[in-house]
């Protein structure tokens, strides 16, 4: 599930057209609310395009979205690995692999800040704190370190998955409440959970396994999309009713541990308030919460199933999910280097109608980039 090299090869005629639709909406989404959902004039017309640590909202619905895609290849390739060469070969290949993903993460996430005077150790310390919390510790590192964690459940029986999936979420919300829900909120403030991250970028991850596990175990499209949409809607209504728990972290609840029940806003209903909430149930992506992760991969599975339904039962695709799914790695790379060309014309207090225009343009870069390299048959796979 880790990048190899730059290959130059036809797809296969095989793919599953509803996981690349499904990856490429995913990517169109991840460029708008990368590019958009930092203006003010966007945060205050349209909140759920932005990340505001505290509900659900629709820019927190794009990570999940991609670990769940990768859990489901991960599961898919690493079966068929195991099936044509050996259980021995998988494992191996699929270190390989993550290791030369955490290679390119390292290269692609750099650091904020330098250690610039040899002998000045305080700044090498905020350094690496930053780049503990911050810097490295984003995407593809969350993705490299999460397929390892998995890795000894990946081809697994769903009940070894699922027990994995809630210890893992167990045990972060055991670490939130001792330490790690105030260490990820304290400046510099943390992001997708910080080095502990990975224990529930696991929920997600393992759900795609097991939406793989129910395309390939019915032939009948349509019973898979009734399948995984009320899955869907279960683990959605579990991540929300769990959110309805309240608990302080442990400096805060001063050891007695008292938990509250009372319903928090929705998802995707804006109510403003400030992160840190002191509530290690409080879906957030800053602190990756357990509660956040949960509700984010019932999202994935009602959104795939829909894909299902539209793509592998109704033959629908679309060029452009087609062009941007089938390199989302590259998509991914490029972006943030074309919104870092197109901002400097987007100044900060740009009305809604100018930050669309430039986020727009952007998005048709990219596109263009990766529709070239898509008819070259060019692709940086993961």
């Amino acid at each position: 599930m880790a990048p190899g090299s730059l290959v130059a090869q036809e797809l296969s005629p095989s793919r599953i057209v509803s996981l690349d639709q499904f990856r490429g909406y995913t990517v169109l989404g991840m460029f708008l609310v990368n590019f958009a959902g930092s203006y003010a004039a966007v945060r205050a017309a349209a909140p759920v395009l932005a990340h505001h640590h505290t509900y659900f909202s629709y820019a927190d619905s794009i990570m999940p979205q991609f670990f769940f895609a990768v859990g489901f290849a991960y599961r898919l390739t690493f079966l068929r690995r195991a099936q044509t060469r050996g259980l021995v070969a998988a494992y191996s290949h699929a270190l390989r692999r993550n290791a030369a993903l955490l290679l390119v993460a390292f290269v692609i996430h750099t650091a904020g800040s330098g250690w610039q005077a040899f002998a000045d150790h305080d700044q090498l310390d905020r350094m690496l704190n930053q780049w503990a919390k911050r810097e490295l510790f984003q995407t593809l590192t969350h993705i490299a370190i999460t397929s390892v964690w998995v890795l000894p459940v990946i081809a697994a029986p769903p009940g070894f998955r699922v027990g994995w999936m809630v210890a893992s979420g167990a045990v972060h919300l055991a670490l939130s409440y001792a330490f790690n829900y105030r260490w990820v909120n304290t400046a510099p403030v943390g992001i997708d959970g910080g080095p502990l991250g990975f224990l529930t970028w696991t929920i997600p991850l393992l759900a795609g396994s097991l939406a793989y596990d129910a395309w390939t175990a019915d032939a009948d499209r349509v019973r898979v999309f009734r399948r995984l949409i009320a899955w869907g809607v279960l683990v959605m209504g579990l991540g929300y009713g769990l959110s309805c728990q309240h608990l302080a972290p442990f400096d805060r609840d001063e050891g007695s541990f008292r938990v509250t029940v009372a319903a928090p806003p929705p998802p995707f209903v804006h109510v403003e308030a400030k992160a840190p909430t002191n509530d290690v149930f409080t879906m957030s992506q800053r602190s990756g919460s357990a509660t956040y992760l949960t509700f984010g991969a019932g999202f994935s599975l009602a959104v795939y199933a829909l894909f299902v339904l539209a793509c592998d039962v109704g033959g629908w695709q679309l060029g452009l999910f087609r062009t941007l799914g089938v390199n989302a790695l590259v998509g991914y790379i490029l972006h943030d280097l074309v919104n870092a060309a197109v901002r400097p014309f987007v100044p900060k207090d740009s009305p809604v109608w100018y930050v669309l225009t430039g986020c727009a343009v952007s998005i048709t870069i990219c596109y263009l980039l990766l529709r070239g390299l898509e008819k070259q048959r060019i692709y940086l796979k993961l």
